[in-house]
């Protein structure tokens, strides 16, 4: 068989994507030799990346793309290749894609579709040595984080994935819009991306910050309309809202976002900005309930997800009041 020789159909019908690895096709019978003359000036094949292959004249799909920069990064370090017998599954190792081709997987219509992304990232473990090349960014963890799925697609977290996208984006209102969708949207809580940049060390970036400041300022107003929705929905009484308290001598206690003057309880939400963390809202909560207030602190996420029984929480400690002492006497303020 000379190198113009044509390749047997078997291989090329039975394969299971048109995508494939080096290492998939040889399981499949085909030798490096015949994958070369397929990839010939004006052959049915092309390589993609390396060690992956195009089965394909044509130009590469969106999904051609992800699936042959997840096959690129997933493939065996080099010192294993000859050792590590050809995998059944699909070949991704533990790659993962993130960044804005991720946002883009996930539905993020801020996100520009994949076939107009420069690149595409791939998360790997810090081990790993390899180079981004051509449309693949490589980008090391030391921890991976465990993929969510989308149609057989391993992606970063969301949060993983915005924090990836905020590094390689200059633009401030970019990356406004993309954590302003992830909230609004509710793939995530604010305070979870908020630690996600925070470890990725972006919180020093100007842009970062203002995005953080605007994104924040939506999670909280989304967590008060569920509040008030809560409070209406489950028929508790109708609270002071966003108040402040202090003592008569005029110490000031804290500020609550919903008190309930009658039953000494205070609802304190836990959607603070950055800039706000001076605060010690523990020393203040402390305060308060030494001087009779019972304080409950929700999240975000349990307003999404748990507000039966918050309001049941809530009930309970307002019912709780008949039977201790009662509380000090404490000035309330608009806030």
């Amino acid at each position: 068989m000379t190198q113009n020789t044509p390749l047997s159909p078997r291989p090329v019908h039975e394969v299971t994507h048109r995508v494939q690895s080096s290492a998939q096709l040889r399981a499949q019978g085909v030798s490096a030799a015949q994958t070369a003359a397929q990839c010939l000036p004006g052959g049915p094949w092309q390589q993609l990346l390396p060690g992956v292959y195009l089965l394909h004249p044509g130009e590469p799909t969106n999904d051609d793309r992800v699936r042959g920069a997840l096959l690129y990064a997933g493939r065996p370090p080099a010192g294993a290749r000859r050792t590590v017998p050809a995998q059944s599954g699909p070949g991704f190792g533990e790659a993962m894609v993130t960044g804005l081709a991720a946002l883009a997987l996930y539905g993020f219509s801020s996100a520009p579709p994949g076939i107009a992304l420069h690149r595409i990232d791939v998360l790997v473990p810090r081990t790993r040595r390899l180079r981004s090349t051509r449309f693949v960014q490589v980008t090391r963890a030391a921890v991976l984080p465990r993929p969510q799925r989308r149609l057989g697609v391993p992606l970063a977290p969301v949060e993983r994935a915005l924090a990836d996208a905020a590094a390689s984006l200059a633009d401030a209102s970019t990356v406004r819009r993309i954590l302003t969708e992830a909230v609004r949207g509710g793939h995530c809580e604010p305070a979870s991306v908020v630690r996600e940049l925070n470890e990725a060390k972006l919180l020093g970036r100007a842009h970062v910050v203002d995005a953080v400041d605007a994104l924040l300022v939506e999670g909280r107003a989304m967590a008060e309309g569920r509040l008030y929705e809560m409070v209406r929905t489950h028929r508790l009484p109708q609270p002071l809202w966003n108040v402040e308290l202090s003592l008569p001598g005029g110490s000031f206690l804290g500020g609550v976002d919903a008190y309930w003057p009658e039953q000494a309880v205070a609802l304190e939400l836990g959607a603070r900005s950055p800039r706000e963390e001076h605060v010690a809202y523990a020393a203040e909560r402390e305060h308060l309930e030494r001087l009779g207030v019972t304080v409950v602190r929700v999240t975000p996420k349990q307003l999404r997800d748990s507000t039966a029984q918050l309001s049941v929480v809530l009930r309970t400690a307002m019912m709780a009041a008949e039977d201790r002492e009662p509380a000090a006497y404490v000035v309330v303020m608009p806030r």
